[in-house]
C-alpha cells in the first residue's frame, strides 16, 4: 500500500512510525511532502522514506493520501491539491475542526476519510474515530482501518456529528486527564511528599486504574465502591469533590468543548 503524507509533523510521523512498526507499508512506499528541510531531514534519518517539499509531487505517489497539516493550513494546501487526486486516491484527513463536503469542496475530490484521532496515538495508545464518505471503496476503508489500528483502539462512525463530539471527549480528554494527575501529584506536594515522588505515585495510580476499568469490564461506579469503605478516607474525598460540583465540572467542560467543535466546524 502506497501512503503519502501532506505535511510531516508529529502527528504525521506517529502514524508513519506505527505503520512502519506493523508492517501495513514499507519505506519504499511512504512520501512526505513536507516544507521545512529539517523536517524531511529528520523524516529520512528517523525512518528511511522518500521526502518532498512539493505537494503535489507526494500527492502523485500514494493510494491513500493523508492530510496532516495545521487547520489554518488547509485553505493552501487545498488550492494546490484542487482537482489533482486521481479517482483510485483517497484522500484521508487528520486536521481537526475540517469537514467533509469542506474537504471534499477544496480537493475537487469525493474520496474523503476524516478522522478524529488524539496524541496517545503517539505511543499507540490512541482513540481514533473515522468516518468515510460514500465514494471510498472497501479496499481503502480497510487500509485506513489498518493503519489506525498502528496507533491505539479505532472505531468508524456512521455520522460527522460524532467527530465533533470525539473531539470534546477523546481529543481534548488527554488534557482534562494530564491536569487532574497534576492536580493529584499537587495534592502529594501539599501533604509533604517531594514532588517525584507524589508524580510516580499519581502517575501509575491513574494508569493502573484506567487500565483495571479497560480489563475488568465493569463500569466505573461498580470500581468506585469497591475503593470507597463506608465511613473512610475514601468517602471523604468523595464528599469533597461531589460538593465541588467535579463531576458537573466535567461534563460541562467537554460539553463545552463540544459546542466549540461544531462552531468550528461551522465557520469552517
Amino acid at each position: 500500500m502506497e501512503i503519502s503524507f501532506i505535511g510531516g509533523g508529529a502527528m504525521a510521523e506517529a502514524i508513519i512510525a506505527g505503520i512502519l512498526r506493523q508492517g501495513v507499508a514499507q519505506p519504499a512506499e511512504i512520501c512526505v511532502g513536507e516544507p521545512l528541510q529539517a523536517r524531511r531531514d529528520h523524516l529520512v534519518k528517523q525512518h528511511g522514506i522518500a521526502v518532498t517539499a512539493d505537494n503535489l509531487e507526494a500527492a502523485r505517489h500514494g493510494e491513500l493520501v493523508a492530510l496532516a497539516v495545521k487547520p489554518q493550513s488547509l485553505s493552501d494546501v487545498a488550492q494546490q491539491l484542487n482537482g489533482a487526486l486521481r479517482e483510485d486516491q483517497t484522500a484521508v484527513s487528520i486536521i481537526a475542526g475540517a469537514r467533509m463536503e469542506t474537504l471534499a469542496t477544496g480537493l475537487a475530490h469525493r474520496s474523503v476519510i476524516r478522522v478524529m484521532p488524539n496524541t496517545p496515538s503517539r505511543i499507540g495508545e490512541g482513540m481514533s474515530l473515522w468516518l468515510a464518505s460514500a465514494s471510498v471503496g472497501e479496499a481503502h476503508k480497510e487500509a485506513a482501518r489498518a493503519i489506525l489500528q498502528t496507533l491505539g483502539e479505532e472505531m468508524e462512525v456512521s455520522e460527522e456529528k460524532y467527530l465533533d463530539m470525539s473531539t470534546a471527549l477523546s481529543a481534548g480528554g488527554p488534557a482534562y486527564v494530564f491536569l487532574f494527575l497534576e492536580s493529584l501529584i499537587d495534592a502529594g506536594v501539599y501533604m509533604g511528599m517531594s514532588r517525584e515522588m507524589a508524580g510516580k505515585i499519581a502517575l501509575q495510580t491513574v494508569l493502573g486504574s484506567a487500565k483495571l476499568a479497560k480489563e475488568s469490564g465493569e463500569h466505573p461506579a461498580q470500581l468506585r465502591d469497591m475503593v470507597t469503605s463506608p465511613g473512610g478516607t475514601t468517602a471523604e474525598a468523595l464528599k469533597v469533590l461531589e460538593e465541588k460540583g467535579f463531576r458537573d465540572a466535567v461534563i460541562n467542560a467537554v460539553v463545552a468543548a463540544y459546542q466549540k467543535a461544531k462552531q468550528l466546524g461551522e465557520n469552517g
